[in-house]
């Protein structure tokens, strides 16, 4: 319980602070309506801090457990906004009695009477991020967008020109609370007829048994040439409680069996040579690499070792740092990198042609979109699915339409 009580005071301060406004909203019934729902919500944090604490199970259902998440952060968001005007408005205001006290000695300091004004001001600051959540979560969770792209290779050969690869990634199927709209998702990249679909990584949040009940969702996508995928930084069950290291490995073991069992092949460390008519074509995937702090367990040397014969070698790498820190610098023959991780924050701007913009890229070089430095090229994915923050706002959820061409 002690790790809960800085959470707790900040919470507390939070609440305090942000309810001087919403206390004034309403009248009558409506009013009274308006402070029972506004402290059941700190009070909700704290059951589920000391149900923690106590290790109690409260066997709560997937769309249950989201929707709480989702109600408590686009809350806790509103109120912030809402504290950080308040508290801007009552600096200034006060600041400007001092200086107004140097020459009216009938001001007095000791009481401070707060204008409406700021009030309004406060409410304002904090509709915004409300709406925007909420409209993140109803309207673009599952409002999936196919982007495409022609990649130009060096030395492409006649027989790979033309070759389509969709790309998804970052399922985080512990994130979704409805399966039929999913099915969309599905249906537009099969839609695509492709030679190849490859999934780079975030199968999962924390548990293999989140796909249980999507197995017969995923197992629908189809490629001419096969489905391929690899590990992400989720996928090992590092964020999870386990009663013991053999529950985790057996969690892991089952998480790579699902990947058989929706059809796909899964690359840990290896790759594929595949026979495209007269050409050669290297697929090469490695587990989780990271250059950002994430756990990796990723080897391309050992992945890469029989491609080298190959005309053309794609890479699928769940995290993008992988590219810079070792892709590029060592494995100059790589083509075209495939990776997802960012999410492009699930969070920014984008206006075709013109802007692209997300808090992602001051941790990431690569975050979003295609990058080409000299004549090899990534693609970074911003994923399928959501974590933490059930919706999305600008970046909407992704399908990768790639095809190759020559340069």
């Amino acid at each position: 319980m002690p790790r809960f009580i800085i959470p707790l005071l900040m919470i507390a301060i939070i609440d305090i602070y942000a309810f001087q406004v919403f206390k004034t909203l309403g009248k009558g019934w409506v009013q009274r309506a308006i402070q029972i729902i506004y402290w059941m919500i700190p009070l909700v944090i704290v059951f589920f801090m000391v149900a923690e604490a106590s290790q109690v199970k409260l066997g709560l259902s997937r769309s249950v457990s989201i929707s709480l998440v989702a109600i408590l952060f686009v809350a806790y968001i509103t109120k912030l906004a809402v504290v950080g005007m308040l508290f801007f408005g009552d600096t200034m205001v006060y600041l400007g009695n001092i200086f107004k006290s140097f020459s009216d000695k009938d001001i007095s300091l000791r009481s401070y009477t707060r204008p409406k004004f700021i009030k309004n001001l406060a409410l304002i600051a904090g509709a915004i991020p409300f709406s925007t959540l909420l409209y993140g979560i109803l309207r673009n969770a599952y409002r999936y967008s196919i982007l495409r792209e022609s990649v130009a290779i060096d030395n492409l050969p006649d027989d790979l020109v033309g070759l389509k690869i969709v790309q998804i990634s970052d399922i985080h199927s512990g994130s979704f609370m409805f399966k039929e709209p999913i099915r969309k998702a599905i249906n537009l990249i099969n839609k695509e007829a492709a030679d190849l679909v490859f999934f780079t990584g975030d199968l999962v949040n924390e548990k293999a048994s989140e796909m249980d009940n999507l197995m017969d969702v995923f197992d629908k996508i189809k490629a001419k040439r096969g489905v391929y995928s690899v590990l992400g930084n989720h996928d090992y069950g590092d964020y999870a409680p386990w009663k013991d290291n053999d529950e985790k490995l057996a969690n892991f073991a089952r998480l790579q069996e699902i990947h058989k069992e929706l059809g796909w092949d899964l690359l840990m460390n290896e790759n594929r040579v595949l026979d495209v008519n007269n050409a050669k074509l290297g697929i090469i995937g490695v587990e989780n690499w990271s250059a950002k702090g994430f756990r990796t367990n990723g080897d391309l040397a050992k992945a890469y070792k029989g491609t080298e014969a190959t005309d053309v070698k794609l890479l699928l790498s769940h995290d993008p740092s992988h590219w810079d820190a070792e892709v590029n610098k060592k494995y100059k023959d790589i083509d075209l990198t495939f990776s997802g991780h960012t999410h492009g924050f699930q969070f920014g701007i984008v206006i075709p042609g013109f802007m692209k913009w997300s808090p992602a890229k001051y941790m990431y070089k690569q975050w979003s979109g295609l990058y080409k430095e000299g004549k090899q090229h990534i693609y970074v994915n911003r994923g399928l699915g959501m974590l933490g923050y059930p919706g999305r706002i600008g970046m909407l959820p992704e399908i990768t339409v790639i095809e190759l061409k020559k340069a």
